[in-house]
This record gives structure tokens, C-alpha cells and sequence, in this order.
């Protein structure tokens, strides 16, 4: 397991639709276990591969103690019933704004080994699931936001003392998990 850097807002990566994954093997588990671990060493609830420079549809979660990933997720049904709350993201660190999201979501997708799984979540574990899904479509929860709140968000992005570094340089790799040189 491995500590990796996260992508902040601005890196295309983050605004890219993301790859179907195809191939369940050691580096599939490996990705999952380094997002586990990023995301813990950062204090996140949840961090997708986009995040890691990783354009897969897969993700982690850690919501109520409960450690869990998804491979190639689709949600749906929502609840008609919506929940407010404060929502913030490792690649906008800092920074959290009131977000409506449905308070109930069904989401189907794959464990590590290809078999399906089904995650039922309510509250913060249906926040964390729309939430990372949206990075595997690069949509950020900004985009989210009503007019009100994202103007003052993008005003608090601007003001942010990492905003406007340059994303990190992607590394090459041999395995076509991790990405494509660009």
C-alpha cells in the first residue's frame, strides 16, 4: 500500500470521464488498496481514482466504520427525499459548502474480483456514493452547488492557499491500469 499524492481542482483528470475498469487483477487490488490509504492518511470518507490521477470508475469509502470500494458503479434508484448538509472534498482541501443530495441511493457495481455488489446507503454513506461517483464522471461537487453558494465557493477556491499550482506531472507506467503518458 502506497500513500499518493492527490489531485487537486484543477488537474484535467479530475474533469474527465473516467474508464471502465475491464481487468480484475493485482494492480486493480493494489489501486484499491492505495486509495484506502490515501484517502485514510488524508482523513477522508471516500476518494476515487480520478483523485489519484487514475481515470478508472472506482472507488473507496470509510462511512461508519465501515471500509468498502466499488468498481464500475452505477446508482439509482434515489430517494425523492433530499438531505442538506456539508460537503467538502480532498481536492478542494479546506474548503466544505451546503449541498441537497438525495438521502437514500442504490448502487451496483464490482468488488476487486469482478462479482457484483449492491451498497445500500443512507445519509452520509448516500453522500459519499453520489459524491465519488461524480468524480468517475468528472463532475465536482461544486458543480452542484445553487448559484448562491457557488459563487461564494468559487470566491473561497481563489482565496485558497493552494489554489493555481500546477497540477502534478503524471508518471508513465507500463500498466495500463494506471493511466495513459499525456
Amino acid at each position: 500500500m502506497t500513500v499518493r499524492e492527490i489531485r487537486l481542482l484543477g488537474d484535467p483528470v479530475l474533469r474527465t470521464v473516467a474508464e471502465p475498469v475491464t481487468t480484475f487483477d493485482k494492480e486493480l487490488r493494489r489501486l484499491v488498496a492505495d486509495l484506502v490509504e490515501s484517502m485514510h492518511e488524508a482523513g477522508g470518507v471516500g476518494l476515487a481514482a480520478p483523485q489519484l490521477g487514475v481515470s478508472l470508475r472506482v472507488f473507496t469509502y470509510h462511512v461508519d466504520g465501515e471500509v468498502g470500494h466499488l468498481v464500475n458503479p452505477v446508482l439509482g434508484p434515489f430517494s425523492e427525499e433530499l438531505m442538506d448538509g456539508e460537503e467538502g472534498c480532498l481536492s478542494l482541501p479546506g474548503l466544505s459548502f451546503e449541498l441537497k443530495r438525495p438521502e437514500r441511493v442504490i448502487a451496483v457495481g464490482q468488488n476487486v474480483h469482478g462479482d457484483p455488489v449492491t451498497i445500500e446507503g443512507s445519509g452520509l454513506l448516500s453522500r459519499c456514493v453520489q459524491h465519488e461517483t461524480d468524480h468517475l464522471d468528472g463532475v465536482l461537487f461544486i458543480d452542484r452547488l445553487d448559484p448562491e453558494t457557488k459563487k461564494a465557493a468559487m470566491k473561497a477556491i481563489r482565496e485558497a492557499e493552494w489554489a493555481g499550482q500546477a497540477p502534478p506531472a503524471v508518471k508513465v507506467s507500463p500498466h495500463p491500469l494506471f493511466g495513459r503518458a499525456r
